[in-house]
């Protein structure tokens, strides 16, 4: 795979980002595209490794060490073919998926791994700008019909596959946008809407009809459903934030991360009309509470729209910078990161990022929010093993102002009040929909892909989550499937 040599000549190169100064006045993509020439040299690093561990790296079992060697050895054409082959949409993990894929890359034993997702974005890009990528209409159709509830990755890649096998698919979204989290929760500086909508066009032209600003649950029964479709697949989502019930949270200029972020990227795209009270961080004192990929929007976001500050607090200790014995490779490292918006962040000097902090209170005045109440923890791990557990540190007690605070706790599960009731599918121990191997739910013929089956978690998860499902729905269908 690659230069037999290539891992001990070449360094690793990874795409260069524009000046923080400069992308701080605009919601354009952060990274450059790297030139050709560099993404070549960096799939040359690609070993003959035996066992290509980023496989299992990889949610989607994406043929890495394949396409690594066809782009060094300049096939673009086949590169996007072996690509396509495991991922229906490379575009979206290229730009926003952490790379567990290289977390695992044997090269990653004692040296920098790979450039895998630098190189899968641009072997996407090249294909799209050749003009390779068009839309594949099925030539046969079953005249079986499908619903998927929700547009997301797992939606979308769902509805797709199952198209590809003949199927007549329906796509139902509540918002007036196809693409769930990837119109509406990724800020546009991480995924530009046009990267989405030219892959929704090609979806469209396949033959995938898309019924926006329908509540699947309200406008739509879950019977209207049933009656009208052969299958239905939910791909809703977790959707339900962590919510932090201390006092004073009633106060006004505390919001959920996602009340916040998709009023910007409505803004982005030109929205004359924002649903909802607006939300701005302009001059303002910003606290935001959760140290992961939301939080990390959250501040970029809020650095662009103006603010004053912004604090960023983790309940969890500060992670360390590299690998340790409780994280062996080929494991994905939960080590401290620093985002592009993070770089932002200490570039401003407006940024302060803090570890081990518990919010205990909210106060201010006239019903508005004007101070954080916190707490500085500790943790311990039990000398018998087990969880680590915190306490707080006697006399570290903190107040701190702030004009606007953004929860981004994570979520907790689907919200269960709409069709999933009216379904009456079964839930897991976690409050997420219960399936089974291929991805049925406790009623036949409904199933499940994405958050609303796994929980919170990655594009890349939600895109093999939604092929899966897509197999076990050709199989409830037609007796047997063919699907990858």
């Amino acid at each position: 795979m690659g230069k037999v040599t290539g891992f001990l000549e070449i360094r690793r190169q990874a795409t260069k980002g524009r000046p923080a100064v400069e992308r701080l006045n605009d919601y354009k993509q952060v990274y450059n595209d790297p030139p050709q020439e560099l993404v070549q040299q960096q799939g040359a690093r690609c070993m003959d490794c035996g066992i290509p561990f980023c496989h299992t790296g990889c949610p989607l079992g994406n043929i890495i060490p394949d396409w690594n060697d066809l782009t060094y050895r300049n096939r673009w054409r086949e590169a996007i073919d072996v690509l396509h082959a495991t991922n229906n949409f490379p575009e979206f993990t290229g730009w926003v998926c952490p790379a567990p894929c290289e977390a695992a890359c044997v090269l990653g034993i004692n040296d920098d791994p790979v450039t895998i997702k630098q190189i899968e974005l641009a072997i996407v890009d090249h294909a799209f700008k050749e003009g390779w990528i068009k839309p594949m209409v099925p030539k046969v159709r079953t005249g079986k019909k499908v619903a998927v509830v929700g547009s997301g990755p797992a939606g979308l890649a769902c509805a797709q596959q199952l198209n590809r096998a003949g199927h007549q698919v329906t796509v139902f979204e509540r918002a007036d946008r196809i693409g769930g989290l990837l119109t509406y929760g990724i800020p546009d500086f991480k995924l530009e809407k046009w990267v989405v909508n030219r892959r929704l066009n090609i979806l469209a032209e396949e033959g995938i009809t898309f019924r926006t600003s329908t509540n699947v649950g309200v406008d739509v029964t879950a019977e209207e459903l049933r009656k009208s479709f052969d299958a239905i697949v939910l791909c809703g989502g977790s959707t339900r934030p962590r919510d932090l019930p201390v006092p004073g949270r009633e106060l006004d200029g505390i919001h959920y991360a996602m009340d916040f972020l998709p009023q910007q990227n409505r803004r982005v795209a030109g929205d004359a009309q924002i649903p909802g009270r607006e939300i701005s961080a302009k001059g303002k004192n910003v606290i935001i509470i959760g140290g992961g990929d939301t939080g990390s929007d959250c501040l970029g976001t809020s650095l662009r729209q103006g603010a004053r500050s912004v604090q960023q607090f983790e309940l969890l200790p500060k992670p360390p910078a590299q690998r340790s014995e409780e994280m062996p490779w080929p494991t994905y490292p939960m080590i401290l990161r620093t985002s592009s918006s993070h770089e932002e962040g200490e570039k401003s000097g407006k940024l302060t990022r803090e570890w081990s902090v518990n919010t205990k209170s909210f106060s201010g005045r006239n019903g508005k929010v004007e101070k954080l109440h916190g707490v500085r923890l500790e943790w311990t791990k039990p000398s018998g093993g087990g969880r680590p557990q915190m306490a707080e540190v006697p006399g570290s007690e903190f107040v701190l102002d702030a004009d606007l605070v953004l929860l981004a706790m994570g979520f907790v599960g689907p919200e269960t009040d709409g069709v999933i009731s009216q379904l009456g599918t079964k839930l897991d121990d976690r409050g997420n929909l219960a399936c089974d191997r291929d991805y049925m739910s406790s009623v036949p013929g409904v199933f499940a892909a994405g958050d609303v089956r796994r929980g919170q978690s990655l594009v890349v998860w939600a895109i093999s989550e939604g092929r899966q499902a897509a197999r076990g729905v050709d199989k409830y269908l037609m007796g047997s499937t063919s699907l990858p």
